[in-house]
Order: C-alpha cells, then sequence, then structure tokens
C-alpha cells in the first residue's frame, strides 16, 4: 500500500509562494503518475497537475498556468508543487495522488492512492 504524504501548505498572503512536496517513504515514486488535485469548501476536487514517472510529461491546468509548476526528484522521492503569485481561489486543500496507470489524467477515478492533503490560504 503506498502512503502519500503532503507538506508545504500554510497561509500566505495574495501574491505570495508556496512550494507543496509529496514524499513516501516506504517505497518508491519511480513507478507512479503523480498528480496534484485541490478541494475548496462546497467545490468538487479539481485537477492542478500531474508528471509522469520518470518526469517527461506533465501538464498544468489552465487555471493555474503561469503560476504554478510541477517537478519531480526521484532521488529524494519527492513530487513537488511550485505555486506562485497566489490568489484568494487557490484556497483549497491540496492533495497528492498517484497512479499506476502510465499517464496524466486529471479525472480521480484514476488514482489509487492518495495523501492526507495539506491546506492553502491565500488571504491578506
Amino acid at each position: 500500500q503506498l502512503q502519500l504524504v503532503e507538506s508545504g501548505g500554510g497561509l500566505v498572503q495574495p501574491g505570495g509562494s508556496l512550494r507543496l512536496s509529496c514524499t513516501t517513504a516506504a517505497s518508491t515514486l519511480d513507478d507512479y503518475v503523480i498528480a496534484w488535485f485541490r478541494q475548496a469548501p462546497g467545490k468538487e476536487r479539481e485537477g492542478v497537475s500531474c508528471i509522469t514517472g520518470n518526469g517527461a510529461s506533465s501538464y498544468v491546468a489552465d487555471s493555474v498556468k503561469d503560476r504554478f509548476t510541477i517537478s519531480r526528484d526521484n532521488a529524494k522521492n519527492t513530487v513537488y508543487l511550485q505555486m506562485y503569485g497566489l490568489k484568494p481561489e487557490d484556497t483549497a486543500s491540496y492533495y497528492c495522488a498517484a497512479s499506476v496507470l502510465g499517464f496524466c489524467s486529471d479525472d480521480v477515478v484514476n488514482y489509487g492512492f492518495w495523501g492526507q492533503g495539506t491546506q492553502v490560504t491565500v488571504s491578506s
């Protein structure tokens, strides 16, 4: 059972930056597609970004393009979501998820492993 742990969330002012991390201690992430989703209160979980196991392919949702970037360091068993220019509408719980399907997807049904989430709050 793959256990994912997110970190890096917090309270930040509009325009600020945060870097989220997703890691696992008991296994390796090399074989997994890793995605970041977010869910705000009263809203559905939405895909934010995704990266394949070797990092060769990735995508970022249009809503955050030019502000968020995804990367992975397989040597550190970690996937990162770097967020710049944060806006109040980015406030949500952010989850990392892993898929064995080999391709990026923003559909939650394609991900069999989920972390517990980390809260990002953008407010002045």
